[in-house]
């Protein structure tokens, strides 16, 4: 939903305690501070896309908390930042909806818009996927989980409470875009119980 100045919360996405692999994977992409396993972290998403600029000022001077990415894409603007104090986080997230005047029921609800389990992996495409991925190698005989979720930086919460709930292998998460996507392979049952808190989490996020 757009304030009176015609900014749309997209996202607003708080993530409790970054799991190791999901850390890990983030620092290899991010553009500025890379985080640390146990920080807590804040996804901003925000149509139009120049808005962040603001918003990342605001923040940044407002509280202590380490900005980690920052894009503009073709249709939004997103950013995020991260601390080791929870209470930062929050207050940062605090301040952004203090600058667009909105609450955080006034973000856009997120769904799950394409989910795939792939079983027993054949090692062709295994490799092939490996090309792009920029976690774990997806090994052949695995079971994969493919997820799709709208608003894009979404895919941020359900790849973390899915390494939380299991013993998986996060491969790769793009959250810039339209639709945020992940990789995780593991054994079947594992890859169930991924899959299950990740949509779960999806599922509980409010908004319109």
């Amino acid at each position: 939903m757009s304030d009176n100045n015609g900014v749309e919360l997209r996202v607003y996405c708080h993530l409790d305690r970054m799991q190791p692999q999901f850390a890990a994977f983030v620092g290899t992409i991010t553009q500025g501070d890379p985080p640390v396993e146990g920080m807590a972290s804040l996804y901003v998403e925000v149509a139009p896309g120049n808005s962040v600029f603001n918003l990342v000022d605001r923040v940044v001077k407002a509280t202590d908390v380490r900005p980690g990415t920052q894009i503009v894409e073709r249709q939004f603007g997103m950013f995020e930042v991260h601390s080791l104090s929870q209470a930062d986080v929050l207050r940062a997230g605090e301040v952004v909806l203090e600058e667009l005047g909105q609450s955080v029921e006034q973000r856009i609800k997120p769904k799950v818009a394409s989910e795939q389990i792939i079983t027993n992996v054949n090692p062709y495409q295994a490799q092939l996927l490996n090309r792009f991925n920029r976690g774990t190698m997806l090994v052949a005989g695995q079971t994969m989980l493919v997820l799709e979720v709208e608003p894009a930086a979404y895919i941020t919460l359900a790849a973390n409470e899915a390494e939380k709930a299991a013993p998986v292998s996060l491969n790769h998460f793009s959250s810039v875009g339209v639709f945020g996507r992940l990789w995780m392979a593991g054994s079947e049952s594992d890859i169930l119980a991924a899959r299950e808190a990740a949509v779960a989490a999806i599922d509980a996020i409010s908004g319109t």
